[in-house]
């Protein structure tokens, strides 16, 4: 596990696990991107409670018992947010295989039969009272693991033996065990995550593009020769045929959309909860759009844009290869989630099973976001200029003299005064 760690002004090539300068772990992290979290934190329990009280009382007689879950998880998400922002990133590279080989296995026991089924997919494994989604970990976890793969080839990555087909067997595995479950979203998102890092490592884009095409044509077939799916994708290119059937979560959130107009019917005044399956879940957003019309969802888009800018920004001013990788990752995954779960809401897309991120209901999604954004902020806490011990600083000796050009040597050293070579040049 000799990873590298790539000082960039300097080119400097050191060891991954090399102690950076104390100070740099006391640099404050990106409050603007800290204060865009917290605040997607808290305006999603206000969403939850007006989205699922109807819920609540029909089901639990209680319309805040979502609420009240959701506020355990959201505190939970505080901790582990400020926690790892406090962590160095670094430490993470010696988790980065039994994470994933954990999630691995979590996935298999979905697999396998161990899972609670709901939905008509096992994607949940229930440890006592607590249901955990190993879907919703495994993004976070490829996320780590390309980082760490990425950061430690280097220059290799630009090989297809080394750099990009090990990485897409890998994702090839993860995205089978989700489809098993079925997951397709997760699937579509690992895929999307791992094309995106392997992007900006400097990975071939003809590679990429190949391995594009091959994933369309499987997911075209995954969608064509299971019923189902196919089913579900023909009523959602024909609404207004299945409104009432298989097209009818998505036509109300349509209708949802439509009826908060520019502002909105106010919080807590929307109708669709009434009516549309999992408003406080995957279609949360829907009940956005009615309850603070267009102007809510266009600041929760721009919200969600600042989000993923502040990310790209402190990928950009990290320190090593590892950060940046981390940094890009973790940005593009809550970029992805966010643009697939919104065009779902408002049926770009077919239905898929995506949570907003930071705002959705439920433990798995909220607490793994919050995990990933505590990692992106102790990223922006080391994001300055390289700062490295003197055991760390290597000085590359100078060449011999005599290796060095005559005329080179004479312009760095200068001529000495009065020589005869000037005074024939002068005259």
């Amino acid at each position: 596990m000799k990873n590298v760690r790539i000082a960039r002004p300097l080119q400097l090539a050191l060891p991954l696990d090399a102690r950076p300068d104390k100070a740099a772990g006391d640099n404050p992290v990106d409050v603007v991107l800290a204060a865009v979290v917290v605040g997607l934190l808290g305006f999603g329990v206000v969403m939850v409670y007006t989205s699922s009280g109807v819920l609540g009382t029909l089901s639990h007689h209680d319309p805040q018992f979502f609420l009240k879950r959701q506020v355990v998880y959201a505190l939970g998400a505080l901790v582990l947010l400020f926690g790892l922002s406090l962590v160095d990133y670094h430490r993470l590279y010696k988790l980065t295989y039994p994470v994933l080989g954990t999630v691995g296995v979590l996935l298999t026991l979905c697999v396998v039969g161990f899972s609670h089924a709901a939905g008509g997919a096992k994607r949940w494994l229930a440890i006592g009272p607590v249901h955990v989604q190993p879907a919703e970990m495994a993004k976070l976890a490829f996320v780590l693991w390309l980082a760490y793969s990425l950061a430690k080839k280097a220059d290799r990555v630009k090989t297809f033996t080394i750099g990009f087909l090990p990485h897409l067997l890998i994702a090839g595995l993860y995205v089978f065990l989700c489809m098993k479950q079925p997951d397709f979203g997760s699937a579509v998102v690992l895929l999307l995550l791992t094309f995106t890092m392997l992007f900006v490592a400097g990975a071939k884009v003809g590679y990429i593009l190949g391995a594009s095409l091959l994933g369309s044509v499987f997911g075209f077939a995954a969608i064509r020769f299971r019923e189902y799916r196919y089913e579900r994708y023909l009523a959602w290119l024909n609404m207004d045929q299945h409104r009432q059937d298989l097209a009818y979560q998505p036509f109300q959130s349509v209708m949802s959309f439509g009826s908060g107009g520019p502002w909105g019917q106010g919080l807590g005044r929307g109708l669709q909860t009434l009516y549309l399956p999992e408003a406080h879940n995957d279609f949360i957003a829907a009940i956005i759009g009615e309850e603070l019309g267009f102007a809510g969802v266009l600041s929760l888009c721009l919200v969600y844009l600042l989000l993923v800018a502040r990310g790209v920004r402190t990928a950009l001013r990290a320190s090593d290869d590892y950060g940046s990788y981390l940094a890009f990752g973790i940005s593009a995954m809550f970029g992805v989630q966010a643009l697939v779960n919104l065009s779902v809401a408002l049926a770009i897309l077919p239905t898929k099973g995506l949570t907003l991120p930071f705002i959705s209901f439920g433990g798995s999604s909220l607490l793994v976001n919050a995990a990933a954004a505590g990692i992106l902020l102790s990223v922006s806490r080391h994001a300055h200029e390289p700062r490295f011990t003197s055991e760390d600083a290597v000085t590359p000796a100078p060449p011999p003299v005599d290796e060095v050009e005559p005329e080179v040597v004479a312009m760095a050293t200068g001529p000495a005064s009065g020589a005869p070579a000037m005074e024939g040049a002068a005259s």
